[in-house]
C-alpha cells in the first residue's frame, strides 16, 4: 500500500508542477498535454494496480512492468519526435529571420550611400557589441554632410 500511496503522491505532485509551469508561462501549453497525459495515467495506475496486469494479459505481455517500460519508452519517442519538429520549425524561423536582417541592413546601406560591401572587420564586431561612442562614430561616418541647400540661417 505504501508504493501506492507514493506513486499517486509523486503524480499529483506533478500534475501540481506543470500547472504552476502553464500559469507562470514558462511551459506551452501545447507541451504540457503529453505530461499531463503520463501523471493522469500515473493516478489511475496508482489507484487501480491490477489495471496494469490486466493489460499486459490483453496485450499478451507476459510481465505487466515491461508493458510499462515498453509504453514509457513510446513516450519518450513521441517526446524527441515533438521536440525535433519544433527546432526544425523555429530554425526555418530563426534563418528565414536573419535573411530578412540581412536584406534590410543592405537595403540601408545603399540607402545611405555606405559600400554595401561587408568588411571582415564587421563581420567579427556586429553593431550592438559596440561602444556607444563607437556606435556614435560609425553612425557619424555614415550620414551623408547636409546640402547648403538644407541647412537654415
Amino acid at each position: 500500500m505504501s508504493a501506492t500511496m507514493f506513486f499517486l503522491v509523486m503524480a499529483v505532485i506533478t500534475i501540481a508542477f506543470l500547472f504552476n509551469l502553464v500559469r507562470s508561462r514558462r511551459l506551452r501549453e501545447k507541451y504540457v498535454a503529453l505530461w499531463m497525459v503520463v501523471g493522469l495515467a500515473t493516478i489511475v495506475l496508482a489507484l487501480f494496480p491490477g489495471l496494469l496486469a490486466s493489460l499486459a494479459r490483453l496485450v499478451g505481455v507476459a510481465v505487466p512492468s515491461n508493458l510499462l517500460f515498453f509504453l514509457a519508452i513510446l513516450l519518450l519517442l513521441g517526446v524527441c519526435l515533438q521536440l525535433s519538429l519544433e527546432i526544425s520549425l523555429a530554425e526555418e524561423k530563426s534563418r528565414t529571420l536573419a535573411e530578412h536582417v540581412a536584406i534590410l541592413n543592405l537595403q540601408m546601406r545603399e540607402l545611405t550611400g555606405q559600400s554595401a560591401r561587408i568588411t571582415p572587420a564587421e563581420l567579427e564586431q556586429p553593431e550592438d557589441e559596440l561602444e556607444p561612442s563607437e556606435r556614435l562614430q560609425q553612425r557619424d561616418a555614415v550620414r551623408p554632410e547636409p546640402s547648403p541647400d538644407h541647412q537654415r540661417n
